[in-house]
């Protein structure tokens, strides 16, 4: 019985996804919908960006994948809907960026700089998050972004 039951949860695994066949990603998504963002750092500095919004998870899945470089004020926020455990990886992507994770009231949790390209490796926000943003490598480091530095940006509740 117990192997007539998973034969038949395998076929219909093997259904499901003969059903919906996943293509492999093989260039940049087109730009995404812009949004002003502001990182407000502890100083009291304000760094205006234009990010792409990453909002469902085709947008997500891709990023900034096979993009030859990310401006200075430019990025893409994945917006997760509510806060979560953030995990992002390099896998694609052919130049190194910032990765910033936002909690849900509008603070920076962690920033993870320079990431590897191509790297497979998790880079994990450590902690529930609402948003992951990407950032032209070096960035972090140029505007002296820290822990507890304020963003404002509609999805947290905080934009004018």
């Amino acid at each position: 019985m117990l192997r007539l039951m998973l034969r038949r949860s395998l076929l219909g695994l093997a259904g499901l996804l003969f059903a919906h066949p996943i293509q492999a990603q093989t260039g940049p998504q087109p730009k995404l919908p812009e949004e002003p963002l502001v990182i407000v750092t502890r100083d009291g500095k304000r760094h205006e960006f234009r990010v792409e919004m990453a909002l469902n998870m085709d947008q997500q899945m891709v990023g900034l994948m096979f993009r030859p470089s990310v401006g200075p004020n430019e990025g893409m926020l994945f917006d997760w809907g509510q806060p979560r455990e953030s995990s992002m990886w390099m896998r694609n992507t052919i130049t190194s960026l910032d990765m910033v994770f936002i909690t849900a009231d509008g603070h920076i949790h962690r920033i993870a700089e320079r990431t590897v390209p191509y790297s497979l490796a998790a880079i994990d926000s450590r902690g529930p998050v609402r948003a992951t943003l990407e950032l032209a490598a070096g960035t972090a480091e140029r505007l002296g972004l820290r822990i507890g530095d304020r963003v404002i940006q509609r999805i947290f509740g905080n934009a004018n």
